[in-house]
């Protein structure tokens, strides 16, 4: 059994090594895993959690490598499909820091990622893991959207994690995008999003009124991040809201997935919301400031030591 299943986005991420400058001016770049439920599991078996992702790389050489690397951070890739046609996706973004960073997706019209059937999925596995985390993005297109239903109809027990992560460039509209989020909000328990996509789920950016809405809508947990001003975290009966752990920000674009991996693990454990969250948001720190996701996903020590200041 898993403690954590992830399912939704793989591929490449090409990041320019030079720092505040457009790509356009870029002249050296590293290759590093990515798409975020994928760093989440990273980041969860950094924690020491046994972890997989369910998703899918194209017949070519960067598939190869993503394979290669999931194994490599100690993630399970049992459940890793392979398809002919479509590239596995790369991603380029440029990096503004403190907190600039544009992503541009590489994703082709219907990447291998969004076309996990029914039939690919191992619904034995995903019934019993302790935590299922999806993502927004895996709601996006068929037939990724029916293996997402299916994989949901599937869960009886343990923690189901919405990602709300809302990408507007990967749906064909905001209104679809509201349509598919809204009804799988009724069979996950926890939904973490920014404001951009608490706003596409309940229609508020109010944080307050936003985590409530939530809640109203069965989460168990909600969490609901606010950039600079923290995470808002709530449960039926517990308030919490985690200021920025303060570093010298490198890439932001990481710290969610950190963040993520945190977060299951806390659940996994059975941590009371408030050291979850101050857990998860010191995770994301750490990864804020360094330049990769996965490669720089910190074990468990290394946030303890940013929470307390001593070196592990």
């Amino acid at each position: 059994m898993f403690d954590l299943i992830t399912i939704g986005r793989c591929g490449v991420d090409i990041y320019p090594l030079q720092t505040g400058v457009g790509l356009a001016h870029v002249e050296t770049f590293g290759k590093f895993l990515g798409g975020s439920p994928t760093n989440v599991a990273v980041a969860a078996a950094r924690h020491g959690l046994r972890s997989a992702v369910v998703t899918a790389v194209g017949a070519d050489p960067f598939g190869a490598w993503v394979r290669q690397a999931i194994r490599g951070f100690g993630v399970d890739d049992a459940f890793v499909g392979t398809f002919d046609g479509p590239p596995t996706p790369v991603t380029f973004c440029e990096i503004f820091p403190p907190d600039h960073f544009p992503i541009y997706f590489y994703r082709g019209e219907h990447p291998p990622d969004l076309r996990l059937t029914p039939e690919s999925l191992d619904l034995t596995a995903i019934r019993e893991a302790s935590v299922f985390w999806f993502t927004g993005t895996g709601l996006s297109r068929e037939p990724s959207r029916s293996a997402h239903a299916a994989a949901l109809e599937a869960r009886t027990s343990g923690w189901t994690v919405f990602d709300l992560d809302y990408r507007p460039t990967l749906w064909e509209s905001p209104e679809i995008a509201r349509r598919e989020v809204r009804h799988a909000l009724g069979h996950a328990d926890v939904a973490v999003g920014n404001l951009d996509e608490v706003e596409i789920a309940v229609g508020t950016r109010d944080p307050e009124e936003a985590a409530q809405a939530l809640l109203d809508a069965g989460m168990k947990v909600a969490v609901v991040k606010m950039g600079p001003d923290g995470v808002l975290a709530r449960t039926k009966d517990e308030h919490v809201v985690a200021e920025p752990v303060p570093v010298e920000v490198v890439n932001g674009l990481g710290a969610g997935d950190a963040f993520g991996g945190a977060l299951c693990l806390g659940l996994v454990r059975g941590w009371p919301l408030e050291r979850t969250v101050r857990f998860a948001n010191a995770a994301g720190a750490h990864v804020a400031a360094r330049l990769s996701c996965a490669d720089a996903m910190p074990s468990t020590d290394e946030v303890l030591a940013l929470q307390t200041g001593v070196r592990p």
